[in-house]
């Protein structure tokens, strides 16, 4: 017989669930970092490839030893999350890649960040949600923000100086058009599959796809080529790829999903601190503004979007 003393507060639950959520976005701004680290030891086209390859790999032991369900899906979900999802996931990986070498670790995460925008416009047009005022004002700000990211900094890396800005943009700009599209199937299929499943069926589609992809178009993925790359795949993946993802699954368990994508919105703040700590990648004052310009208009979105309408 169970005490209340032996379950958490709904307090207590609150406060874990926004540790969580930061931990959530704290981890996932690894990502530009590791990744700049990787550029000089293997190209980026592997780097997106084995990430997704290693956390398949995480994904599908622990649910053999815990969950075989998870392998049990319909033929509708094989198609839309397996197949649609796996497109959306190798464009967001080799994208995003392109993006941090070709634009700096602030202004991938600054271009990602217009992911929510392009949610707000698509969501009126496929699902008719209401698009506000107030919605229009903060799009305006977040791209105005992203703007001055992108000029205001620098891509210091051994892959950024042969890719060039032009070439960060558009991955940039790909990586999160495929977001936003992710996140609207999301909303489709994660209520009838589950979190969980859904992430494995996208990450085996993507790896699927990405492996095809990659050798058509002879840029087969290598393996990671010394011990060093190994252990900067091992941490990319167990942080962005894993950890990032069951913190924020667990954070929004214990409170809303808009506060805890509020939360997670540390993720480009930590990314750039670490790029300026550890490859010298620095931002100018307007580059700063547009960084807070962007992280303030995509907070203030999830707080509108949290209130009920009249």
């Amino acid at each position: 017989m169970s005490t209340a003393a032996s379950h958490p507060t709904p307090r207590t639950s609150r406060l874990a669930g926004y540790l969580l959520a930061l931990g959530a976005g704290a981890t996932w701004g690894t990502t530009g970092p590791l990744s700049t680290g990787l550029y000089g030891l293997m190209p980026a086209t592997s780097i997106g490839f084995w990430r997704v390859l290693m956390g398949t790999a995480c994904l599908a032991l622990w649910a053999l030893v815990f969950r075989r369900e998870l392998f049990r899906v319909d033929a509708r979900g094989w198609l839309l999350v397996g197949l649609g999802g796996g497109i959306l996931v190798a464009l967001f990986e080799l994208a995003y890649q392109f993006a941090i070498a070709g634009a700096g670790v602030a202004g991938a995460a600054a271009m990602l960040y217009t992911a929510p925008v392009i949610v707000t416009v698509l969501a009126r047009m496929i699902l008719k949600e209401a698009l506000t005022a107030v919605r229009l004002l903060l799009a305006v700000v977040v791209m105005v923000g992203v703007a001055f990211t992108v000029t205001g900094g620098s891509n210091v890396g051994a892959e950024a100086a042969r890719l060039g800005i032009g070439a960060g943009i558009a991955g940039g700009l790909l990586s999160a058009l495929s977001y936003a599209l992710t996140t609207l199937m999301a909303r489709f299929a994660v209520p009838r599959y589950g979190a969980v499943r859904v992430l494995f069926l996208e990450a085996l589609g993507g790896v699927a796809i990405l492996g095809v992809v990659l050798t058509l178009v002879h840029h087969a993925p290598a393996p990671p080529p010394s011990a060093a790359a190994w252990r900067g795949l091992a941490a990319l993946t167990a942080g962005s790829v894993l950890a990032a993802n069951l913190f924020f699954f667990a954070a929004v368990r214990r409170i809303e999903a808009a506060p805890a994508a509020v939360a997670a919105t540390i993720e480009p703040v930590v990314g750039t601190l670490l790029a300026l700590l550890l490859f010298s990648q620095r931002l100018t004052a307007p580059g700063w503004l547009g960084l807070a310009m962007v992280v303030g208009g995509v907070a203030m979105g999830y707080v509108v979007q949290a209130k009920p309408t009249a």
